[in-house]
């Protein structure tokens, strides 16, 4: 079982990657928020209600992209990029997913995979089952 305390490092460290990231989030298979949030200062654009209903949303994408692995590839992250902001998902071990949102004027050429580095390394050490 992971460290939430690791789990929280983690998340802090994403979101100190830039200066317009706004959040890193965990979010184990079943939709729940495992650790992280917002970064200090920061406001969620949406109500704790439609977090809830988006991570549980999430999760279940993240378990449907599955389907296409053995004629595509396994999907390292995913990036809508919206009016207000960029989201990006990071498929973790056991369909958990790192939830990582940004203002629009983060460099996405970059900023994803400076994740994946911080994150791949991890994905069968630290963040085994929630």
């Amino acid at each position: 079982m992971a460290n939430v305390d690791e789990l929280e490092k983690i998340c802090e460290k994403i979101t100190n990657l830039d200066p317009n990231m706004r959040s890193a989030r965990i979010i184990n298979s079943r939709g729940h928020l495992v650790a992280g949030g917002m970064k200090n200062g920061l406001l969620s654009l949406e109500s704790q209600k439609q977090d809830e209903m988006m991570f549980m949303e999430l999760a279940l994408r993240v378990r449907m992209r599955h389907e296409f692995d053995k004629e595509f590839g396994e999907v390292h992250f995913s990036m809508s990029y919206r009016n207000k902001v960029i989201v990006m998902s990071f498929p973790l071990s056991n369909d958990d997913v790192l939830l990582v949102s940004s203002e629009k004027e983060m460099d996405f050429g970059k900023i994803p995979f400076k994740i994946l580095k911080i994150i791949l390394p991890l994905k069968k050490s630290v963040l085994g089952t929630f």
